[in-house]
């Protein structure tokens, strides 16, 4: 590519713009969203290109020189080449689709978002909550995302996390197997799987609801990226859930980011000698108060939805992911064997009693959402961690 935007239909110049700079300028820099403020996104492209930025605008010589050296390693052509092999797309400030909250962040707002999936961002976000925590996750810390997630999702709510092993993974798997809705904002491109062990579970994300991330296809993650994604999470929900932390944890983090947007702030207590609690503690203890103390979905509710809403609590709520599956689902996961050998597909489609493709589209999601693993010689459970 020559460095030149072409535009691939008439309207389209603006996207394209902001795809540049989403290749060129790292995401969250407030000198490139002051930049578009001024010049609008292809008179950015231009300045940048041209090495020539309007004097006043506060981007140094040094800035200027690193936009420009990432400009000619960038290809643009390359990227939505990309997108469009996976079924991504843009999602530009002032589309239907943009959630007006992210607005919110000032300027480190978003240029514009990359997406994979086929829902509608803003609607998602409309009734959403975010559950965050460790990567290094306690077998507790991992049940009650899953249960959080399941929940949240049973009763209409999008829950959106960050796509990692640990709390973050658990609560997508959570709202997947209520077949609900979730959404995954992620520190590298839609395209690439990272973790790569939930390549699976961005596959069926991506179906039913949304992968997000300012980064253009094939960039992959940095240490710096994950913290700069977190406050998108804050600001595209109407609240955050931290379920596990450390005290040096990202998820606090988000947390702050949320507290700082005025956003509902909650944290599920732990016990008092594990180090993973230690962060939603130090949460719970702040002076002044700013984080509710939360232990089931009806909490968070109360705290995030509609006044009224959450207080009905029923005495017989599920306490396991696997009670949130359809029937077919369940049925198929009771003939799945737990041995090491597996059973092949057809073989559990007749124990459960289900047609061949039932068998298989619900395997597939049983896999996806961490119950199930695929052999050589066919299915089995997946062990308990």
């Amino acid at each position: 590519m020559d460095g030149r935007m072409r535009p691939r239909a008439e309207g389209e110049a603006e996207g394209v713009a902001r795809a540049w700079l989403s290749g060129v300028c790292e995401p969250g820099d407030e000198a490139a969203w002051r930049l578009v403020a001024r010049l609008g996104a292809e008179g950015a492209v231009e300045a940048i290109r041209g090495g020539r930025v309007p004097g006043g605008s506060g981007i140094t010589e040094k800035k200027l020189a690193g936009w420009r050296m990432r400009a000619e390693a960038f290809d643009l052509d390359g990227v939505l080449f990309l997108a469009e092999k996976v079924g991504g797309r843009i999602l530009c400030p002032g589309d239907p689709g943009w959630p007006t909250t992210l607005d919110q962040l000032g300027e480190g707002a978003p240029l514009m978002l990359w997406l994979r999936g086929r829902g509608d961002l803003r609607q998602l976000c409309l009734r959403s909550v975010a559950v965050v925590g460790a990567r290094a996750a306690s077998p507790y810390g991992r049940r009650v995302a899953a249960e959080l997630g399941a929940e949240m999702a049973e009763r209409g709510w999008t829950v959106v996390s960050g796509g990692a092993l640990g709390i973050d993974g658990e609560a997508h798997r959570g709202a997947l197997a209520a077949d609900g809705v979730t959404v995954a904002v992620l520190a590298n491109g839609v395209d690439v799987p990272y973790p790569p062990r939930h390549e699976g579970l961005f596959a069926e994300i991506s179906r039913t609801g949304l992968l997000v991330s300012e980064w253009p296809p094939a960039s992959h993650p940095t240490r710096p990226r994950f913290l700069v994604r977190n406050r998108v999470i804050a600001a595209l929900t109407k609240g955050t859930v931290v379920v596990e932390a450390d005290l040096r944890s990202g998820a606090l983090n988000t947390a702050h980011r949320a507290r700082d947007l005025g956003r509902h702030l909650m944290a599920f207590p732990g016990p008092v000698t594990s180090i993973m609690s230690r962060g939603c503690h130090d949460l719970l203890r702040a002076t002044p108060p700013a984080t509710r103390l939360v232990t089931c979905a009806e909490d968070v509710i109360e705290e995030i939805g509609r006044i009224g809403e959450g207080l009905d609590r029923p005495d017989d709520r599920p306490v396991l992911p696997r009670d949130h599956l359809d029937p077919d689902s369940r049925s198929v996961l009771e003939a799945v064997p737990s041995g090491p050998s597996g059973a092949p597909t057809h073989a559990i489609a007749a124990s459960a009693a289900v047609d061949l493709p039932t068998a298989r589209s619900r395997l597939a999601l049983l896999a996806a959402t961490g119950f199930v693993d695929r052999t050589r010689t066919g299915w089995r459970l997946r062990p308990s961690p």
